[in-house]
């Protein structure tokens, strides 16, 4: 995606710096915030492709902020990649389970969470193309996923969902009866090598179910293998 803008909502100048000069070389529009008020204004303003956020901000911290984003229709669909210093699998599971659809634990490389944002961004480009090509609607029983729109509509009303959400639907729907398992699931939606737990497809896919309600029957979990959607 050329000239993606990205949001940084960190409260460090020099992380912020760094990632400036790091997501410049890689074509992006850097957008920047020190707290997070500031970075719901700059949300709200400019719409950018995918928020950078840290968990420990002054005043409205990370995880509150991140609620906000998701619970917005205008900005929900948007992906949001965490930043935390502490790393402790109860800051990572909260922030997947708000909608968050990845992290990162200070101290990080810049070329990593560029790579993380590559990935994000280009996930969001699939789902465009596919919709171009004339397959980006999709429907199984009660469920329709419409691609162009990055919409996923149950029995008619609209269900907001995290990119990754999105993205793992899409490819359990896409194959009705097949049996992904957790790696597979990671490869399919975050690319091979992808540095995330099986753990975190559970959190998610967990996320995902209560979304759906009644709906998330259709989601089938294959005891010691993964999931499926219901042929």
């Amino acid at each position: 995606m050329a000239k993606a803008a990205i949001l940084v909502i960190e409260d460090d100048p020099e992380i912020r710096e760094l990632l400036l000069v790091s997501f410049e070389r890689e074509g992006w529009t850097i957008l920047e915030a020190e707290d997070g008020e500031g970075g719901l204004s700059l949300l709200a303003s400019r719409r950018p492709d995918l928020v950078v956020l840290d968990i420990m901000l002054p005043g409205l911290d990370g995880l509150a902020v991140l609620r906000r984003i998701k619970a917005d229709s205008g900005t929900a669909s948007i992906p949001v990649i965490m930043t935390t210093a502490r790393g402790e699998d109860s800051d990572v599971i909260t922030g997947l389970e708000l909608g968050a659809d990845d992290y990162v634990v200070k101290p990080f490389s810049p070329k990593v969470l560029a790579a993380r944002i590559r990935v994000a961004l280009r996930r969001v480009e699939e789902s465009r193309e596919a919709a171009t090509r004339g397959d980006g609607r999709l429907e199984r029983g009660p469920l329709v996923i419409d691609a162009e729109r990055h919409e996923l509509f149950c029995e008619g009303a609209r269900v907001e969902l995290s990119a990754t959400e999105f993205a793992i639907l899409a490819l359990l729907m896409g194959s009705p009866g097949r049996v992904f398992s957790r790696g597979g699931i990671i490869d399919a939606v975050k690319g091979h090598d992808y540095p995330v737990t099986d753990r975190s497809v559970d959190v998610q896919v967990l996320q995902l179910r209560k979304k759906l309600g009644p709906a998330s029957e259709w989601i089938e979990t294959v005891r010691g293998v993964g999931y499926r959607f219901r042929d």
